[in-house]
């Protein structure tokens, strides 16, 4: 954890030796991004702290049955923004889900959200605007709703077959 700071200071280091005007240079651009990037980075992190300690996994899971809403979509859409982790640690989750009865279309939103990350939206943010970084947080959301409805409405689940004797 503490590797890259050590590893970025003895750069910093090595190039106050060879060239301080050019590291303090340096040193300034990189103080300011700190600044900029600084109160979005504290909002994200207090609103993703909220998330975390008020919303289980199985308060999401009962609202993304098959015949869920638009309350449902936008769960889907929230839960796969807020989601960390490498995206191959919920493929089971996700399957298991999927087998007691979530929708193809939940599932398909989460998966689309995932592109979103809080985290780094205060970095967008400085170098992008919060313009650009807001329509595109939007288009993105309501393009994994089109989407997700698409998969509800064409990968149909198979309906249990009746059981003969």
């Amino acid at each position: 954890m503490l590797l890259f700071p050590i590893v970025v200071l003895a750069i910093y280091g090595v190039l106050f030796a060879i060239t301080p005007d050019r590291a303090l240079e340096a040193l300034r651009s990189s103080s300011t991004i700190l600044i900029t990037i600084s109160i979005p980075l504290v909002v994200v992190l207090l609103v993703m702290l909220a998330m975390n300690l008020f919303v289980k996994p199985a308060q999401i899971a009962r609202f993304l049955g098959r015949d869920m809403g638009i309350r449902g979509f936008i769960l889907s859409a929230a839960a796969g923004i807020v989601s960390m982790g490498p995206i191959y640690a919920w493929y089971p989750l996700l399957k298991k889900l999927k087998d007691e009865g979530v929708g193809n279309g939940p599932i398909a939103i989460f998966l689309y959200n995932r592109a979103v990350k809080p985290f780094l939206l205060p970095v967008m943010i400085a170098y992008f605007g919060w313009a650009y970084v807001a329509i595109l947080t939007l288009l993105t959301v309501l393009a994994s709703i089109a989407m997700g409805y698409c998969m509800h409405v064409f990968i149909k689940r198979p309906e249990t077959p009746p059981i003969s004797n």
